[in-house]
């Protein structure tokens, strides 16, 4: 059976256009509740009036996730979703939607909520057009992936562990290519610690915690291995109480990406191995690995190889590319499961003021993952 063609998923764009504006104007920062709750059931009914089954799994801090269902058996396709977005409630008053040139901007309209418009379209069209997919297919929102998916991993990793592929709804790379790798994450934390002292009357009884952090940071730094993948930044640093005071303490937090699980152990390793320069001072050091590298198997390339072919059927060129940045992906592509990331739309200026949806975009993802659903 073919494909619905992208032009009939480009006739839709007004509804997925305003489904994707209603989205990113309902504000959803993963630190809210009520907010992301209030996404969650606005998602969740309109899955239920195309005849998905509805599961609510509530959380008492975190947002609640949702799992829809369509279709039954084993085995079958996940589709992966995150409700949260990075910004604060009230970015909407001062960043508000806005369309102009092609793009559609507004906090969280690429990650990932235009994702989220991506599925809702593909699956409404198969609704109207009777095109049931063969396979089971699970839609899966969890509300926390923005800080870690602390409370919704346990979740996504069993339903990816009783499906045979799972797609990850993630924004495209901006040349539109889908993610077949990427970075492993970690955030650590590097604190010097010395003495406190009169900064005028006793200075030398005192031990400067900034100024030992400072001989620490170009260390902490050389850690990186371009060569390898392996990034390292220093991206926030704290430290002293008033200027009249030796500082006692400073801390630094260190953002940690790697491509190979290897270089997560030499990392670690050498974090934990710095040496104190200054003569009484000491270093701690906490935190670990958020997100394990995802790495290009050989079932993830043969996925990537099924969707190209079905995307040259529908006159979509795919390509693939690595991302610096981790997502759920990373936690199903570590089960061993074939994952396929990137398949929500073109945009750019992720978390920034600038975040935008290539327009034109949308009912082309939506015609790929529609033809992903009922062909594979």
């Amino acid at each position: 059976m073919a494909a619905i063609p992208v032009s009939s998923f480009r006739e839709g764009l007004p509804d997925q256009l305003g489904a994707l504006r209603s989205m990113v104007e309902m504000e959803s920062p993963t630190t809210d509740k009520g907010l992301i709750d209030t996404l969650g059931t606005w998602v969740a009914a309109r899955l239920e009036d195309l005849g998905l089954e509805i599961e609510r799994f509530p959380q008492a801090k975190a947002g609640d996730h949702w799992l829809a269902t369509w279709g039954s058996g084993s085995g079958g396709v996940l589709l992966m979703h995150h409700l949260d977005t990075v910004y604060p409630a009230g970015t909407i008053q001062t960043n508000p939607w806005a369309e102009r040139n092609g793009r559609a901007f507004g906090p969280g309209a690429l990650d990932m909520k235009g994702g989220i418009a991506v599925t809702l379209a593909a699956l409404a069209t198969l609704h109207r057009a009777g095109r049931r997919p063969a396979r089971r297919v699970q839609c899966l929102f969890t509300s926390d992936e923005e800080t870690g998916s602390h409370s919704s991993r346990e979740l996504l990793e069993g339903e990816a562990r009783q499906r045979d592929l799972v797609l990850c709804l993630e924004p495209a790379m901006p040349d539109g290519s889908l993610k077949t790798s990427r970075k492993g994450t970690g955030v650590f934390i590097v604190e010097t610690i010395g003495r406190a002292a009169h900064a005028g009357n006793n200075p030398g009884a005192g031990i400067n915690a900034i100024v030992e952090m400072a001989h620490q940071i170009p260390v902490v730094q050389a850690l990186a291995a371009p060569a390898a993948g392996t990034t390292v930044s220093v991206g926030v640093i704290e430290g002293g109480t008033r200027t009249n005071v030796v500082p006692e303490r400073c801390r630094v937090r260190v953002d940690v990406r790697v491509v190979e699980a290897a270089e997560q152990a030499r990392v670690e390793a050498g974090l934990a191995a710095l040496h104190p320069v200054l003569e009484g001072a000491r270093i701690e050091t906490r935190g670990g690995w958020n997100r394990p590298p995802m790495s290009r198997t050989d079932s993830i390339a043969s996925a990537f190889e099924r969707a190209r072919r079905i995307g040259d059927g529908l006159g979509l060129r795919l390509s693939e590319g690595a991302a610096g940045g981790g997502s759920d992906a990373n936690f199903v592509a570590a089960l061993g499961i074939p994952v396929l990331d990137g398949l929500g739309p073109m945009g750019d200026g992720a978390h920034s003021p600038q975040e935008y949806v290539e327009i034109d975009s949308l009912p082309e993802r939506a015609a790929l993952l529609a033809a992903l659903l009922t062909e594979i």
